[in-house]
């Protein structure tokens, strides 16, 4: 039986909703992910696990602070130098990455390689994401997602490790 969502956690899931990410979207990232080193993995099982991910306090918290910071930026409502860095997802600014990595390190060593290999290709939701003609600004939110996928990855890894 799962538990009665409390506050931060249903906010978490409606900003990510209310930013253009669906449990789907990060479920085909697992997927992308995990798919070569588990034949018989079906979508459900990546949604679950990212379910699973996102249900936990640490999560919910990056969630909240990055999208907030992302929305922030988009407002132009940001001190410069920050703005200028935040809005133009500068290469060198790496607290957002930081702030993923409290996501990944959540299950372990292995969500480092998937989020740095996801990071590099893009793929999916990220590539959206990532795209600076929309006007949107999401700095913060496109490592969170990487994260999240990489967690949830690194989830069904070592629950496979478990079963096997």
């Amino acid at each position: 039986m799962k538990k009665k969502m409390d506050q931060v956690e249903s906010k978490a899931r409606k900003w990510l909703e209310e930013r253009g990410v669906s449990l789907q979207d990060i479920a085909d990232l697992v997927y992308y992910l995990q798919k070569k080193y588990h034949p018989n993995l079906t979508i459900e099982e990546c949604v679950e696990n990212v379910d699973r991910v996102i249900a936990k306090r640490e999560v919910q918290n990056a969630i909240l602070t990055g999208i907030q910071l992302d929305i922030l930026a988009e407002q132009n409502k940001l001190d410069e130098p920050l703005q200028s860095i935040l809005h133009s997802d500068e290469g060198l600014y790496g607290v957002d990455e930081i702030l993923a990595f409290s996501i990944v390190n959540i299950y372990g060593s292995i969500g480092f390689t998937n989020y740095g290999f996801i990071d590099k290709q893009k793929p999916g939701i990220l590539k959206n994401l990532n795209d600076k003609s929309t006007g949107k600004c999401h700095t913060f939110l496109d490592d969170i997602v990487g994260a999240i996928a990489a967690a949830a990855s690194s989830r069904l890894a070592h629950r496979a490790a478990n079963v096997e």
